[in-house]
């Protein structure tokens, strides 16, 4: 059974039995949710956005999901292959009640999603999710009449707009950009950054190659943008030629650099060094200073926004719930270690466009390398552990004796927002349960990988004696 049903849409792989795969009746049920939970909110709600990445899968399910709206009376505008920060726009854009993204990001092929949106062009909260679950497995849902239903239109600007929208803002240095005359290597996995990130190269006079560049959605490795599935692109880069290496997920909320010595930047790097760029602007414009990622991120970013004078906050893991935390403390820039930026200036989501043009107009003004800066920011390793559990096991208990265990430890601070994270002087340790598996993932961060692995493991067996 692939089906996952979360606060956050719904995914699984395609084909298969109704209710353990992602197929066209579940596809039908939950968009039928969805759409019953937007008009509820808003009773004049008409108009819904969707979007999708280059998945083999993805006309099948954009087909069923139009339709399905549609017969739910709401006017359906199609922006074609679009990546998931250019939809999220979108739905502003046109001022729509609402959207959905039809991908399943990081997933390999066989995967599909829908995301969720309202009408800010945001993930729905934790609550707005969980009743659109309550709908979906209530069946608390009817119809439009015939008079009443809705039509779809089809808008193929979006892509132009997003990349206008990225130059247009106030830090991306255009002119700086232009005058550096970077070369630029990018892998965009046969995905929908092929087609607009080379529109986005073409308008900062950026010279650039594409690898993967067909948006077939046969991707050419495991999409999901680790060191260990990008050889391809480090070795490209070690030909030499080439200023810095770019490599976005199939759906362009995630982005990674690489070193022009075809070295990783490192995917936790990507946010650090935008925040740094963004926090040396600001600085001087701005009373306070605050900055945010997802307790799982590396401690870098808190040492860079104290640099510059600004405060730090951790929020839970997952996209939401760091946009919340960004609102709360009016953070100038946020987002989460595995790549994904978010610049309120532009939109409360992850995007790798926004993360490219900052981050090409603080090299060009820097007038440094891509490994030159790299060695500006403090060097921490984590290091990424799970542990796996029977079904029966009580996690949440587990959690709980742990946070116990270190509790009166005066070297060790504990946070229990998401989890149990463990914060020592020079080191880190994150244990919270998956939402999708029987399993604790176990995150440490210190000034080693051998420091960190060592911290993960050692709370490892913390628990495991815990099951004894």
């Amino acid at each position: 059974m692939t089906l996952i049903k979360s606060i956050s849409g719904i995914r699984g792989t395609i084909g298969g039995h109704t209710g353990d795969t992602l197929n066209p009746l579940d596809i039908v049920k939950f968009t039928t949710a969805y759409a019953t939970f937007i008009k509820r909110a808003n009773s004049g709600a008409r108009k819904i956005v969707v979007g999708r990445d280059g998945r083999i899968s993805g006309p099948m399910v954009r087909d069923i999901v139009c339709g399905t709206l549609v017969g739910m009376g709401y006017d359906v505008v199609d922006i074609g292959l679009a990546t998931t920060p250019t939809t999220e726009l979108a739905v502003r854009w046109h001022e729509a009640d609402g959207g959905i993204i039809i991908t399943a990001s990081h997933n390999p092929t066989q995967w599909n999603a829908l995301k969720l949106l309202n009408s800010d062009g945001e993930f729905l909260t934790a609550a707005d999710g969980a009743e659109v679950l309550r709908i979906a497995d209530a069946e608390d849902f009817d119809y439009a009449p015939v008079e009443q239903l809705g039509h779809v239109v089809h808008d193929d600007t979006m892509n132009q707009r997003h990349v206008q929208s990225v130059l247009d803002l106030r830090l991306v240095d255009a002119e700086a950009i232009r005058n550096r005359h970077f070369r630029v290597c990018a892998d965009t996995i046969n995905s929908v950054g092929g087609i607009i990130l080379p529109d986005l190269f073409r308008a900062l006079g950026v010279d650039f190659e594409i690898l993967n560049g067909e948006c077939t959605g046969q991707f050419a490795h495991n999409p999901e943008p680790l060191e260990k599935n990008l050889q391809g692109i480090m070795e490209r880069m070690r030909q030499g030629g080439f200023d810095l290496g770019v490599v976005v997920d199939p759906d362009v909320d995630r982005l990674a650099f690489i070193c022009e010595d075809g070295i990783m930047f490192g995917e936790e790097y990507t946010l650090v060094s935008v925040a740094d760029y963004v926090l040396s602007k600001e600085v001087k414009a701005r009373a306070s200073l605050s900055t945010v990622s997802n307790l799982s991120s590396t401690r870098a970013l808190r040492d860079v926004t104290e640099r510059h004078g600004g405060r730090y906050a951790a929020a839970a893991v997952g996209e939401v719930n760091v946009t919340t935390k960004m609102k709360e403390v009016g953070a100038v820039i946020g987002g989460e270690g595995n790549g994904g930026v978010i610049y309120p200036e532009s939109h409360y989501g992850r995007d790798a466009l926004v993360g490219i043009g900052l981050f090409l107009s603080s090299l060009a003004q820097k007038g440094c390398t891509t490994s030159e800066l790299r060695r500006t920011f403090p060097d921490y390793q984590i290091a990424k552990n799970r542990i796996d559990l029977t079904p029966d096991t009580d996690v949440d208990a587990i959690l709980v004796k742990v946070k116990e265990l270190f509790a009166s430890d005066p070297q060790a601070t504990v946070n229990d927002i998401d989890g149990v994270k463990i914060d020592f002087p020079q080191a880190w340790v994150h244990l919270r349960k998956s939402n999708t598996e029987p399993i604790i993932r176990v995150y440490s961060e210190a000034q080693t990988m051998d420091e960190a692995d060592t911290l993960g493991k050692r709370l490892m067996q913390v628990v495991y004696d815990m099951q004894k």
